[in-house]
């Protein structure tokens, strides 16, 4: 007769408890700290914002303002025209956003669809571009527009952007060459021409890259300092980067770096905002395009 020997339930010993991983918690130490560093000029930026003419002169620096001066951020208003500033950048920098995505989708899609003789050659040749420093092109560019009387108007900011960029169009080429071509072989049956599909089909799929190209050329237009100090010279048609600028010129004898904080601080609003509207289309787009 056989017998079954009762056995208890097993209660974990010491030794069998999951030991933490000392790679992983320096890991999460050196992220903390990386962290912090990143995040103390913010600080710095917005305390410093914060603080009167007088205490930010002050030596040792103080880390918390000691009395919070809140008409800093109205005072930004009176002594630039930081509304007619940010609304300057706004136009060129939604311009240019419009402009790169047109014209970048519309290449990458070319380049990305179509392997015709010499595609790759012409596809080389754009890459190439890349690597023209752009004060090798800014004198010919700028007599260019000046034969065109485009200076002293955002034409000169806002219309390159319409012809699209090598880098943009190498990331979108990218993305676009990942879409199934069993997609447009439906399309083509269906009927469609090349544009239709490229609206259709390859723009709606194209969302996650389309964001990223989207924050990139919004973030270069909206702190480019060289490009609008080259062709504007009324100050009604400043952008923000230079109105910034201006704060520390010599027409102060002290520079107001409490009111540089202040417009550098609401220089970050937009991009901010923008990120995180489109932070999940942003991570994916930097995931699936493979930028490094």
């Amino acid at each position: 007769m056989s017998t079954v020997k009762a056995t208890s339930p097993r209660v974990p010993t010491s030794h069998s408890r999951r030991k933490a991983d000392p790679v992983k918690i320096a890991s999460f130490i050196t992220l903390l700290i990386t962290t912090f560093l990143m995040l103390l000029p913010l600080f710095f930026m917005v305390s410093t914002s914060l603080k009167s003419k007088r205490e930010m002169l002050k030596f040792p620096p103080t880390f918390l303002p000691e009395s919070w001066a809140w008409s800093n951020y109205t005072e930004i208003f009176d002594t630039l025209q930081f509304g007619t500033l940010y609304k300057n950048s706004l136009i060129i920098a939604g311009l240019t956003v419009i402009g790169t995505l047109l014209s970048s989708a519309l290449v990458a899609y070319g380049f990305a669809r179509y392997r015709g003789r010499g595609n790759q050659l012409w596809f080389a040749l754009l890459l190439s571009t890349m690597m023209l420093p752009y004060p090798a092109i800014m004198i010919p560019q700028f007599v260019l527009f000046s034969k065109m009387n485009w200076i002293d108007t955002f034409l000169p900011l806002v219309v390159p952007a319409f012809f699209g960029s090598a880098y943009n169009i190498f990331l979108l080429r990218q993305f676009f060459s990942t879409l199934p071509e069993e997609l447009f072989d439906a399309g083509r049956i269906d009927g469609c021409g090349e544009l239709k599909m490229w609206r259709t089909i390859a723009l709606p799929l194209s969302a996650p890259a389309l964001a990223t190209v989207a924050i990139f050329a919004f973030i270069y237009s909206w702190n480019d300092l060289l490009t609008p100090v080259l062709y504007l010279s009324s100050s009604d048609k400043f952008t923000l980067p230079v109105g910034m600028a201006s704060l520390t010129s010599s027409r102060f004898r002290i520079p107001p770096w409490h009111l540089l904080m202040v417009a550098s601080v609401l220089a970050m609003v937009p991009i901010v905002t923008l990120f995180a509207v489109a932070q999940k289309q942003f991570v994916e787009g930097i995931v699936l395009t493979g930028i490094k």
